[in-house]
């Protein structure tokens, strides 16, 4: 299977999700997130489906700028050059992110979820058409991605926030297909590995007498 149709498992989901009664009940209260409400997490898991159309230039998606000439860069890069990745809970960047799920859940559960899943049914005819090593610019960062890179950084947002999510409306996380939970978690292993350090991550998960004692998440 494709890392295209992965993602599509991934923000079908996601959707389903975002459609169930209890998130909309829970709309105005606190998350499982520091400072945000179920609203608002649900507007920036919203957001990850929503930023796939906006790269592609899916009609009725956010104008893009013109792509730049540089390349792709590596997808350890896209993380290494990442400013919310280190950055305090209550830091400008964190912050920003908060406030932009806010914005994009502003009109309630029911226009969130329609607008998802509008992007998502485009996204399945525009994908088609797309290989996965097309570059893809990313007006966020300044930098672009191979298409399948970019799909892996939705999946792993994608997964995160489901948890989080289901976990703040009192529901079970949603089962992830093994197409779309192997790069995620492989993925995953590589960031901590490059935070923490090879014998760090490989005791932790083989050697429960010399794994560390905190582990800060990635």
């Amino acid at each position: 299977m494709s890392l295209q149709d992965a993602y599509l498992g991934a923000a079908e989901r996601t959707l389903v999700l975002l459609e169930a009664p209890e998130v909309a009940a829970a709309w105005e209260q606190p998350s499982a997130l520091a400072k945000l409400t179920v609203g608002g997490l649900a507007g920036h898991l919203a957001y990850q489906i929503l930023s796939v159309s906006a790269v592609l230039q899916v009609p009725d998606s956010a104008p893009q700028e013109p792509p730049p000439q540089d390349p792709p860069i590596p997808l350890l890069e896209h993380y290494a050059r990442a400013a919310w990745i280190d950055a305090p809970l209550d830091g400008e960047v964190n912050a920003g992110i908060r406030a932009k799920g806010e914005g994009v859940a502003a009109q309630g559960a029911s226009w969130l979820a329609k607008l998802a899943r509008t992007s998502f049914a485009e996204q399945q005819t525009r994908l088609a058409g797309c290989a996965g090593e097309q570059a893809v610019f990313l007006p966020q960062t300044g930098w672009s991605l191979r298409l399948d890179d970019f799909l892996v950084t939705r999946m792993l947002e994608l997964a995160v926030h489901m948890d989080d999510l289901a976990v703040s409306v009192g529901l079970a996380a949603p089962e992830l297909p093994q197409e779309v939970f192997d790069p995620v978690a492989a993925l995953l292993v590589r960031l901590a590995a490059r935070r923490h350090g090879q014998a760090a991550l490989l005791r932790a998960f083989t050697r429960v007498e010399r794994a560390p004692a905190t582990v800060n998440a990635i």
